[in-house]
């Protein structure tokens, strides 16, 4: 009797010692039906806008692959907080995500400072920061396994579109007005790293706080100091407002914006005044009059279920949640954060419809595309002006 026992005792430990082997290697979010991954989003506050559009492209694109049977036979599950573009909220919002309802990464995660504050807690629970809506280098940098980039960074984009710019219109005195925290800062710095390339300085600097709506202190002191080129780390009602009263002031330098301000809301808010306008791009916003029969059947599509036009916001929501499909279908049915990583440590997604470069990650390489072309306002539409330009 006694032989049998310890037999049964060992048994059950045993198994125990296996059940919780299991359990360790079993990453939260996944379970046999779904997959339920976070978005953190402005769905309230100065980029509300934007947090709509990434959204509802994020939503279009998981309907479909659910439709089709999900994901390895896992259904897609999104849950969205909202930010309301304040750091200390995507903190509440990163910590409700990873600990209430265990989502296996956040995708999509809209702003660069909130980020910045929410990373830290994803990373102690082994979350993924999966292709956040921002073009910071510190989405990748420095290299860290659950970080994932897709886009030319706010500092590259001005490094190389700058000096192009400048030379083009033989401008002779550069000024920035930049948003003061991590976003403005890498645009103001990518701006300087480019000018002095050319034996160029920036010649005067103004900063706003976030969510700041007055503008004219700003103008008056780059008008005063006789900028013909300013660089704006601005992104929407802070491009329109300097925009509209340097106009009123008959202050008309050319402007410089980086992919934040590359959207449609600058010429649909901002009208006539906007015109002129530059904005680094990476992904083209899709004006249906003039787009391709893919990207017309996609946009209908996307307005047949929403009752409203997409543009490059909805697409990188979109793009997010298709490369995130792209990484958890080649990781297998036995999902996990290491099968995930591994599989997009060789991932190459190719160029889309929508006018991507393609994208390659690798061990040592979580950015996927560091070329941005440059855009222009023409008549109220972006219309590019410049091929790709690689660092």
């Amino acid at each position: 009797m006694k032989q049998q026992f310890s037999v049964l005792v060992c048994a059950a430990g045993l198994s125990l010692g296996l059940m919780s082997g299991l359990a360790q290697a079993q990453s939260q979010g996944v379970n046999k039906d779904e997959i339920v991954v976070g978005s953190i989003q402005d769905l309230s506050g100065p980029l509300a806008g934007f947090g709509k559009q990434i959204r509802l492209g994020m939503n279009l694109r998981i309907d479909e692959i659910n439709e089709q049977g999900g994901v390895n036979g896992r259904k897609l599950k999104l849950v969205i907080e909202d930010s309301g573009y304040d750091p200390k909220r995507a903190v509440l919002a990163a910590q409700k995500l990873v600990n209430q309802d265990k989502v296996f990464a956040v995708i999509g995660h809209l702003g660069t400072a909130g980020n910045m504050a929410a990373m830290p807690i994803q990373f102690e629970k082994g979350v993924i920061n999966f292709f956040p809506i921002t073009a910071a280098r510190e989405m990748y940098e420095p290299l860290h396994k659950l970080k994932y980039s897709f886009a030319a960074t706010y500092f590259d984009q001005m490094r190389l579109a700058v000096p192009k710019l400048v030379k083009e219109k033989a401008a002779k005195k550069v000024c920035s007005i930049y948003q003061d925290d991590e976003f403005g800062l890498e645009v103001l710095r990518g701006a300087e790293a480019g000018l002095k390339t050319a034996g160029m300085e920036i010649a005067e600097k103004t900063s706003f706080k976030r969510g700041a709506t007055e503008f004219s202190s700003q103008v008056a002191r780059m008008k005063a100091a006789g900028c013909d080129f300013v660089v704006l780390g601005t992104i929407i009602r802070e491009t329109i407002g300097t925009i509209g009263e340097s106009r009123k002031t008959g202050f008309n330098p050319t402007f410089l914006g980086s992919s934040a301000a590359y959207t449609d809301l600058i010429h649909k808010l901002g009208g006539k005044a906007m015109d002129g306008l530059y904005a680094t791009m990476t992904v083209q916003n899709p004006y249906l009059d003039e787009a391709s029969q893919p990207i017309r059947f996609w946009a209908n599509k996307y307005k047949t279920k929403y009752n409203d036009d997409p543009t490059v916001f909805s697409i990188y929501g979109y793009n997010a949640i298709d490369a995130f499909i792209r990484g958890a279908q080649k990781a297998g049915k036995n999902l996990t954060t290491d099968a995930f990583v591994k599989a997009m440590d060789s991932m190459v997604i190719p160029p889309d419809i929508f006018g991507s470069a393609e994208g390659t990650f690798s061990p040592t390489k979580h950015l996927g595309s560091d070329v941005s072309r440059l855009s222009q306002l023409q008549d109220a539409k972006w219309k590019v002006v410049s091929d790709y330009v690689k660092p």
